[in-house]
């Protein structure tokens, strides 16, 4: 059964590669907002919640009658954001959707509310097939590498698992979506957990997790979802809506 769970959205208005990204609007529709329209349509979900620290976020999303939370300009990550917010709700499960995540699947947002909630998962996220040994040689798409029982054992920007014979990613390499459930308490734990070594080295907050020890259910995306980090992923975005192939 679907616990009760609320989405929060991490938006931020700066950006290093892609600056603003949360208000472009070349579909007509802030990014943000193709966000939270799909999050609104995950199944059981009771609220979504842009969280942001931004008056001009804040005023877009109030524009197409989003929810906001103001948060703490000086969090270090998302999750942080999330975190802060999550403080104040009462649902029992949190999915964390970042403000650049638009091509995912609503109802995965489900699935991974389910498997959260589920005793001994810390939390959980989602992957997909890799397309090609050159997609996955990209560092802006993270690799993950899941143990027999679904868990993940990795997560990295490498060609992870390496072929070594073939020189490249093994076939069947798997990309990581970066959407994450928590119940709401280990979502609270999350943030007090070490920094660790390895997070900084890959700049993976999910490693954080793994080198705490936490247990990552990775379940299988129903389509491969992609974030968008620079000015090219925005213009196959964009191409993908006009095309009508985001079911948008």
């Amino acid at each position: 059964m679907t616990p009760r769970y609320a989405v929060v959205v991490p938006a931020r208005y700066g950006s290093t590669r892609l600056p603003a990204k949360a208000l472009l609007r070349a579909t007509g529709k802030y990014l943000v907002e193709h966000v939270v329209e799909r999050a609104r349509r995950a199944p059981g979900v009771s609220r979504v919640v842009v969280a942001t620290d931004d008056d001009r976020i804040e005023a877009a999303v109030l524009s197409f009658g989003g929810e906001v939370a103001r948060t703490d300009p000086d969090h270090p990550s998302g999750t942080a954001r999330c975190a802060e917010v999550a403080a104040r709700l009462s649902e029992p499960v949190v999915v964390n959707v970042q403000g650049d995540e638009p091509c995912f699947s609503p109802g995965d947002l489900a699935r991974l509310a389910e498997a959260a909630a589920r005793p001994g998962c810390d939390l959980a996220t989602l992957c997909h097939p890799v397309a090609s040994p050159e997609e996955a040689a990209r560092p802006s798409l993270v690799k993950v590498v899941r143990r027999a029982d679904g868990t993940a054992l990795y997560f990295s920007r490498a060609p992870v698992p390496f072929d070594r014979e073939r020189g490249c990613a093994a076939a069947g390499a798997l990309g990581h979506v970066g959407i994450y459930a928590f119940r709401r308490e280990r979502l609270l734990d999350y943030v007090r957990l070490p920094q660790g070594r390895l997070a900084p080295v890959e700049s993976l907050e999910q490693l954080r997790a793994l080198e705490a020890g936490w247990t990552i259910d990775v379940l299988p995306a129903s389509r491969a979802a992609f974030g968008v980090d620079t000015p090219e992923d925005y213009e196959r975005f964009v191409a993908l809506v006009a095309q009508g192939r985001l079911d948008l």
